[in-house]
């Protein structure tokens, strides 16, 4: 039975400062000197550029710092009210498969979504959960992975109450004909401990279907 540590950060914490706390977790889950574990954090307001990102997207290159991600995708935005799931899995003990990985991150989503009454989506060619209303249709919540000797790190943001106009220096995920939405926008408010007990819940339904759990670090 392994186990899964989860860590909560209560303050924003810098891109670059993550980036390497990632890196050396990732390197010690591999070698099997450290556990599992799924970080929850916010980040203060900043674009990152996927691997796919295009120049052309990053609509005002000076409005917030811009970070190279390494991870797959293209631009997004990150800041505050945006709750941050970096995930850090050792995929060998899950079929060695990125895709069914990624379908499981976008199931993850749309389940703890429905318990707020939201019904997020997921489209044919576009990663990420959608929601759909008045005929249209908004982004909810981005999904960008990296996966090093087996080892998934990077993972998912939700838009729980962000400040959605900061999404107008860029086009996100390389989309132009649709926009972004929050569960706040949604007109479900909820506090990101609420929603961080909702996400745990959600993801040991979708990941952990043998009962295994793992333990809040703090």
């Amino acid at each position: 039975m392994h186990k899964i540590e989860w860590k909560i950060s209560e303050t924003l914490v810098p891109y670059e400062e993550a980036l390497a706390s990632m890196e050396s977790r990732v390197a010690a889950i591999a070698e099997g000197s450290a556990n599992e574990l799924i970080w929850l954090l916010e980040h203060p307001p900043l674009y990152t550029a996927g691997t796919s990102a295009d120049e052309a997207d990053l609509v005002s290159p000076d409005k917030f710092p811009v970070y190279k991600a390494g991870r797959g995708g293209q631009y997004t935005y990150h800041g505050p009210g945006q709750r941050i799931a970096y995930v850090m899995l050792d995929l060998k003990k899950r079929g060695s498969d990125i895709r069914a990985f990624v379908q499981d991150l976008e199931n993850w989503v749309i389940d703890v979504l429905a318990q707020y009454q939201i019904k997020g989506e997921k489209r044919e060619g576009r990663v990420g959960v959608w929601v759909a209303s008045g005929g249209s249709e908004d982004k909810i919540a981005a999904i960008g992975v990296r996966v090093r000797k087996w080892v998934s790190f990077h993972g998912i943001s939700i838009n729980v109450e962000p400040d959605l106009s900061h999404y107008s220096g860029i086009v996100p995920c390389g989309i132009s004909e649709y926009g972004v939405t929050s569960l706040v926008d949604q007109g479900i408010p909820v506090t990101l401990p609420e929603f961080d007990a909702e996400l745990r819940a959600s993801f040991e339904r979708i990941f952990l279907e043998d009962g295994t759990k793992g333990s809040i670090v703090p």
